[in-house]
């Protein structure tokens, strides 16, 4: 599996448990807002860290483990990730999946394995505005995998979590009322902000277009408008 990064402790990227994260090489998305842009960009990628490296330094910690998160990049994307999490698992650990959804057969094969306990997926924007916000291109059928991930997790009993990154310049408050409408009724919907910093894709590309974050007023009218569909919708990393 190509690894481009690992965090040996985290009380954030796993909610509820102590846990390491290990992050995948590659994402069939380019969202000019990522901040991971060295791991979704071939041309920045770093040579791949060793497999059996990173699993012995996991095993090593099984015993205070509670948990692996495995993001990315796009993870779904690893032809080899059903084998790297089976060796999670038999060292009796939960994993937590972070996905963009691209690949719903996946998801679904990874929960049949019992190889996934839970998964974060992102909600890029509005249905109308996802192919800008994801850096695709706005095809008929763009948002069919989206949209079948989607339903997957809302009715297959696994345990999963929506969440979106609020961008000014790329989000609106109409784009917050379409995606509460979409996702209405989930267990868990987060809202993030926007942070800049140099690994962001849209400037590692050079674009034009240059993004802010919101301010904390206009966050909490984004929270309200999604609490109206989605009543326990909160704010992750924002201080109001």
């Amino acid at each position: 599996m190509r690894i481009g990064g690992f965090v040996s402790t985290t009380l954030l990227d796993y909610p509820g448990k102590l846990a390491c994260t290990v992050f995948t090489q590659g994402c069939n998305m380019r969202c000019p807002f990522c901040q991971n842009g060295g791991l979704v960009l071939p041309e920045y990628f770093d040579d791949p860290m060793d497999e059996e490296a990173i699993l012995a330094k996991i095993r090593k910690r099984s015993h205070v483990l509670e948990g692996v998160c495995i993001s990315g990049g796009e993870p779904t994307l690893q032809p080899d990730l059903s084998e790297f999490l089976r060796k999670i698992k038999d060292l009796g650990l939960s994993v937590k999946l972070d996905s963009n959804g691209w690949r719903p057969d996946i998801l679904k094969h990874l929960f049949a394995d019992g190889l996934i306990d839970k998964v974060a997926m992102d909600i890029k924007s509005s249905r109308a505005g996802y192919a800008k916000a994801a850096g695709l291109m706005p095809t008929a059928d763009v948002l069919s995998p989206y949209e079948e991930s989607i339903d997957f997790l809302m009715h297959s009993g696994i345990d999963y979590e929506f969440r979106t990154t609020l961008v000014k310049g790329l989000h609106t408050q109409e784009d917050m009322r379409d995606i509460t409408g979409w996702i209405s009724g989930a267990k868990a919907y987060f809202l993030q902000s926007y942070e800049a910093n140099t690994n962001v894709i849209c400037l590692l590309n050079g674009d034009r277009d240059r993004y802010s974050a919101f301010s904390p007023d206009e966050l909490e009218q984004f929270l309200q408008i999604a609490r109206t569909g989605i009543p326990q919708t909160q704010l992750r990393g924002i201080s109001l």
